[in-house]
């Protein structure tokens, strides 16, 4: 009977065991506050599945902007080559060949001393 506790001790450790429940229950409490309720994360949540398909959207839309303007990048970049080729045979045609059609008679004639 000695290893029993009295009905002093047995009521000491009721109120230490209720005090401890007591800031238990104090600390579930402060922490369920800080909690958001499932009210509000529904509303976040979907607000956040519309931000990111909007995103996804004016992504998608920038890389087609991108795509047309490699496109018209190349394009402009065929057409400079065709302008730069169609001036060289400009300039051949027009100022070196009847350069070279009058040269040419020149030189013949100095080579063969002038005789005609």
């Amino acid at each position: 009977m000695n290893d029993e506790p009295s009905l002093g001790e047995l009521g000491r450790l009721i109120q230490a065991l209720r005090g401890d429940v007591r800031d238990d229950m104090a600390m579930i409490n402060q922490r369920l506050d800080r909690l958001v309720s499932m009210d509000v994360y529904t509303v976040e949540k979907a607000a956040l599945t519309k931000d990111i398909a909007d995103l996804m959207k004016a992504v998608e839309q920038l890389a087609a902007k991108e795509e047309r303007d490699i496109a018209a990048m190349h394009e402009q970049r065929a057409q400079d080559v065709n302008r730069i080729t169609q001036t060289r045979r400009w300039l051949v045609a027009s100022v070196i060949v009847p350069l070279l059609g009058f040269v040419i008679p020149v030189i013949l004639f100095l080579v063969s001393g002038g005789k005609t």
